[in-house]
């Protein structure tokens, strides 16, 4: 069956000198990060190499970084190195930039060598310890610990660790899905069954959400005074509203996912972009649907169970006929939820039939629309039409 590579995340409990120490360290790994980005954009071209250099020299120099883990510095420093690289090979990432002090939330990873668990607790260089909150056991010894905080100001450690492969249903070759994600159903796939509504988590909060921000805008002080303490709990509020309709979003997504891959063995999926539509008037209702979120999921657990997951390009599927693949001749209004075929007469819902042309795509072996053969009329000579 094998094995796989995988993260478990726990809760941390940190005291007040240990979160002091966190936050002192991410201070020092935040200036490498700075001071690499600024390598670059005066061209020097720094790789991990002459970046280690520059720290061994520099911590010489300095006690301030002396007085840090040269273990998270460095992976700090390769995290650098492999995110400027990606930049030149993945396709839309940028380059790296800086890290704000008041925007970037606190993110440290240390390698095996510099970290360890005794007494059930995180143990960190300079004596900094903390306990964890074991929600289940570590299948295997972790290689390497991410500690993060988020905007509540929890932290959170995630160990990388082995663990046995989980069993993969055996599905026949000929179940598919095609899914076409939209705003009024999150998700509509060719069956039915497998559809994901919009279950509009952010709209129940919108009241609490509201009531938090005329507090924020209340007591908000003038530019360059430090924020009080009723504004900084109202933020907390308000960030609290935002991450509680997250992981609600996250929940959903998961437990959806799981029963559309245990179920199917090809995955058709439009390869939707939503960014777009935070431009546009149904912003804040596509962000409720968390369109990216869902899709991730989706593809990632499909991808983990070995199933096959093909991206469809989007254009033309919501214009074009399930049934005979003719093309309509122009597009459909955005209120026309009614897919009427020309050619045929074939009648179906809207985004239903988008799905099943995606899946009719994949199926083929493409990834688009145009990739395959459309249906033409017939010629004035007595031809008939291809696909």
């Amino acid at each position: 069956m094998g094995t796989e590579v995988v993260r478990y995340k726990y809760r941390l409990r940190p005291g007040t000198l240990a979160e002091r120490a966190l936050i002192e360290e991410w201070h020092r790994c935040r200036f490498l990060w700075n001071e690499a980005v600024h390598q670059q954009k005066t061209g020097r071209k720094p790789n991990f190499t002459k970046l280690s250099t520059m720290l061994t020299e520099t911590r010489g120099r300095s006690s301030w970084l002396r007085d840090g883990s040269q273990v998270a510095q460095q992976q700090m420093l390769r995290t650098y190195a492999q995110a400027l690289d990606a930049s030149f090979t993945v396709k839309g990432r940028g380059r790296p930039r800086y890290k704000a002090r008041k925007k970037t939330l606190p993110s440290l990873e240390y390698t095996r060598r510099g970290f360890r668990i005794r007494d059930e607790q995180l143990v960190l260089p300079k004596g900094v310890s903390m306990p964890v909150v074991w929600s289940r056991d570590l299948p295997s010894e972790p290689s390497s610990v991410r500690i993060t905080c988020d905007s509540l100001g929890h932290w959170w450690a995630s160990f990388v660790v082995t663990r046995e492969r989980q069993p993969i249903p055996v599905l026949d070759d000929d179940s598919g899905v095609g899914i076409d994600w939209g705003v009024a159903r999150t998700a509509t796939a060719t069956d039915e069954q497998f559809d994901l509504p919009h279950a509009e988590h952010r709209k129940r909060c919108a009241a609490e959400l509201a009531k938090s921000k005329k507090r924020m805008a209340r007591r908000r002080r003038g530019k360059g005074q430090a924020p009080s303490k009723g504004y900084q709990r109202a933020r907390r509020q308000a960030a609290k509203v935002h991450t509680k309709a997250a992981r609600q979003n996250r929940h959903d997504g998961r437990a959806w996912a799981k029963r559309v891959v245990d179920e199917h063995q090809l995955l058709a999926v439009e390869d939707f972009k939503p960014k777009f539509l935070a431009k546009t008037t149904m912003a804040r209702k596509a962000a409720d649907a968390a369109i990216a979120t869902m899709k991730r999921e989706l593809v990632e657990r499909g991808r983990r169970a070995g199933r096959k997951v093909v991206l469809v390009r989007p254009a033309y599927t919501t214009m074009t006929c399930s049934g005979c693949f003719a093309r309509a001749k122009q597009p459909l209004e955005l209120a026309q939820r009614v897919f009427r075929c020309w050619a045929c007469g074939h009648t179906a819902c809207r985004d239903r039939n988008a799905a099943r042309v995606i899946l009719a795509v994949a199926e083929r072996g493409h990834t688009g629309v145009d990739d395959v053969g459309h249906w033409d009329p017939p010629l004035s000579g007595g031809g008939s039409g291809a696909v």
